[in-house]
């Protein structure tokens, strides 16, 4: 009976997506070792590739480009997705991402949210009536405020003039206005998925923990994050909720507490890919998982993909590795206690640029040598 691996692994971003990823790993595995039954699961955890992944996973799917907002405030066209069940996708990484180059060009206490606002009243308006929003790989710090605004609510100052739903114009809030909320959000099921449970403010919070890769100057994270926890006071007023302590109000800079402000659910988004894509059938009765990232840390345990396509093997009795761009020294207790072996690009010493240009080629040799170890093992 010819051996089973399972191929699941997340984008190397700048370079490969998940499904490219998973496909060079795969062919890796299947040289080494003819008549090789590879099953490729390709997976996302919220951040980039997530929309991908799960369009993938649900046959029927459709996609289409809709016009919004980046976190600059320019005009930008992004995807958004119905799934075959009726379901909408949105992915932030594809709207307000690091990626974006007019945003990350803005100072970060100026940029806002409210293309994520847009793309949901674009599902709206499509009949969508279940959305899942996957947070990863945002560039913003707004607390959602600008999703909030992009979905009717007002943000005042003490004289009654509008501020800007930004870091910056956030200083100035001194009441919140609902009335104009979009009434089809009470009808509507949202789900927000990602990684990290971080509550929205504090010394574990948005600005605090995350703010500094994105911009935040240290003088400025104290002043934002109590900025941010006045506004998070006014909108639970508004709302009549309570979401900045829930785990997870923090992610993507606060995009979390807003939508668990207006009633979302919050959940692992690998755990949701791993669901659709069928990641658990396709383990059933395999001899081998190779799970893969761009860079695996100590937030890799964080129920991100690898986490995720671990456990699941582990549940199923399934030995599994990890095949990463590169594994930080520092996590390796934590990696080695969950993978039957850690390893990482390039070959040698290499700038990034080779590393993003040669990452298909690397990583089906890396998987060749893997698999060699492996199967020679097994004989």
């Amino acid at each position: 009976m010819p051996p089973i691996v399972v191929v699941a692994a997340d984008s190397f971003k700048g370079s490969l997506d998940a499904r490219e990823a998973s496909q060079a790993i795969g062919r890796g595995v299947a040289a080494a070792h003819a008549g090789t039954e590879i099953r490729l699961r390709p997976m996302a955890d919220g951040g980039e590739g997530t929309l991908d992944a799960l369009v993938a996973a649900s046959p029927g799917s459709r996609r289409r480009t809709i016009a919004t907002r980046g976190a600059s405030g320019a005009a930008l066209d992004a995807d958004v997705a119905t799934l075959a069940n009726g379901d909408g996708v949105i992915e932030v990484a594809a709207i307000v991402g690091l990626t974006d180059r007019a945003a990350t060009a803005t100072d970060v206490r100026r940029r806002e949210t409210r293309g994520v606002g847009l793309a949901i009243r674009a599902l709206l308006d499509d009949g969508c009536r279940a959305i899942a929003i996957g947070l990863g790989g945002s560039s913003t710090n707004d607390g959602g405020a600008g999703l909030l605004a992009a979905l009717g609510l007002r943000f005042l100052d003490a004289t009654g003039r509008e501020v800007a739903p930004t870091p910056e114009g956030l200083s100035q809030l001194a009441r919140v206005d609902a009335g104009a909320l979009d009434p089809r959000l009470a009808a509507t099921r949202i789900t927000a998925m990602a990684d990290v449970d971080n509550p929205l403010a504090g010394a574990r919070g948005a600005t605090a923990v995350f703010g500094p890769q994105k911009g935040v100057a240290a003088n400025h994270v104290d002043a934002i994050d109590r900025s941010l926890a006045n506004y998070a006071a006014l909108v639970e007023a508004a709302l009549g909720v309570r979401a900045a302590q829930s785990p997870g109000a923090g992610a993507a800079g606060g995009l979390g507490f807003a939508l668990q402000a207006l009633g979302a659910r919050y959940a692992s988004g690998a755990a949701i890919v791993a669901d659709l894509n069928g990641l658990d059938a396709a383990l059933d009765g395999a001899d081998w998982a190779i799970a893969g990232e761009g860079r695996s840390d100590a937030q890799t345990a964080m129920h991100k993909a690898p986490w995720v396509v671990a456990g699941r093997a582990r549940a199923k009795h399934v030995p599994v590795s990890l095949l990463s761009g590169a594994i930080d020294p520092a996590a390796g207790a934590v990696l080695d206690a969950a993978f039957d072996g850690c390893f990482a690009l390039p070959p040698g010493p290499a700038t990034l640029d080779a590393s993003i240009a040669r990452a298909r080629e690397w990583l089906e040799a890396r998987a060749f040598a893997m698999a060699r170890l492996f199967f020679s093992a097994r004989r």
